[in-house]
């Protein structure tokens, strides 16, 4: 089956980046010129998705209204003739069709996924999270075409963060490609399987969303989305493959602002302007 949907759970706080996301979602600071979560949208309509469902809370109607039409701005705009702006307020609505459900409680991602059961329906879908840019999804679309199961990106990551990620224990396939054996949620460095931690990408089966209605809540009270993945991985219905490429990090306020700088530098039109104030910045604090 075709990949056509993807979900994207943008229900939670931000408490790492207070107190910028008070009370904007963090979803919707920006990278240069666009919100983050336009990002990520776009990288899922890149790959092929066609449907996007946000995982929301009370406080986040401003994301679908991002993706919403602003009749009177659009209407400004026309009027006076700004046509590169009006294509660019209109482009998000354009992306992709948008639909939203409601996470009543913070009961973590697992739950968060388990309420867009109803929008997903009985087919496979994407995760994606709202916090990097990891644009893996056409080679994981290519594992799920071949070998029908669940898909992970992983990335090697440095001993030292072993300890923030969910770390998988994996046999290889094929280059780069593995099945996943076993998903240890931020392990000491001793614990840990590997050096292959999971990022914020998924292809997911639908069977996931019964493994996930009978997982129980685990640390903080909420309901890991790790552990339905290990039941799916002790039954061989989960692989990984081993992304090395461009990974942008923006849950933090440093992520944050060295990925807008490093999506600056590749801007056509800001980019040269911005490279000439780093070289200006850098020669005054010698």
């Amino acid at each position: 089956m075709r990949i056509r949907k993807a979900v994207l759970p943008v229900a939670g706080l931000g408490t790492r980046i207070l107190p910028a996301t008070k009370v904007v979602p963090k979803e919707l600071l920006p990278l240069v010129d666009k919100p983050t979560l336009q990002y990520i949208v776009e990288e899922a309509v890149e790959a092929g998705i066609e449907e996007i469902i946000f995982v929301t809370s009370h406080s986040k109607h401003a994301i679908e209204d991002h993706f919403d039409r602003f009749s009177e701005l659009e209407q400004t705009l026309e009027r006076k003739g700004k046509k590169k702006e009006l294509a660019a307020v209109r482009r998000p609505q354009e992306l992709a069709k948008f639909m939203a459900v409601r996470q009543s409680e913070p009961l973590g991602l697992g739950h968060a996924i388990l309420c867009a059961r109803e929008a997903v329906g009985n087919e496979p879908f994407a995760v994606l999270l709202g916090d990097e840019i990891t644009p893996c999804l056409p080679k994981m679309l290519e594992v799920f075409e071949k070998y029908q199961t669940s898909v992970l990106a992983l990335f090697q990551t440095p001993r030292e963060q072993i300890s923030s990620y969910g770390i998988a224990s994996v046999e290889e396939k094929e280059p780069y490609v593995y099945q996943v054996k076993d998903l240890v949620e931020k392990p000491s460095i001793e614990e840990a399987p590997s050096d292959l931690a999971v990022a914020g990408r998924y292809i997911v089966t639908p069977d996931i969303f019964p493994i996930l209605e009978r997982t129980k809540p685990g640390r903080g009270g909420e309901i890991q989305f790790t552990d339905a993945l290990l039941e799916q991985a002790h039954q061989g219905k989960c692989y990984g493959i081993h992304y090395t490429g461009s990974r942008l990090d923006m849950g933090t306020p440093l992520g944050l602002l060295t990925t807008s700088i490093e999506l600056g530098l590749q801007h056509p039109e800001i980019g040269p302007a911005l490279r000439e104030y780093i070289k200006d910045v850098l020669q005054r604090q010698r």
